[in-house]
């Protein structure tokens, strides 16, 4: 897998940045990111096969059994 473009240090509104994300179901992950600012919230299985075209405003969760275990934006 390709690696992964270097992460702003925060979200569009609110504190943290994506690592707050880390640990949380992914239900309770994308309701925070919307509630953030986040416009696209994006759920992948580990190891998905993605472009790494940067979209402002979108947020990227690895999910693995319900339980974000990456995240960053683009």
């Amino acid at each position: 897998m390709a690696p992964i473009p270097p992460t702003p240090p925060a979200p569009p509104s609110g504190p943290g940045g994506p690592e707050t994300y880390v640990g949380l179901d992914d239900r309770e992950a994308e309701r925070r990111a919307r509630s953030r600012g986040w416009t696209t919230v994006r759920a992948l299985p580990p190891g998905a096969i993605i472009t790494l075209e940067y979209l402002e405003g979108r947020i990227n969760f690895e999910v693995r059994d319900h339980v974000v275990v990456r995240c960053w934006v683009g």
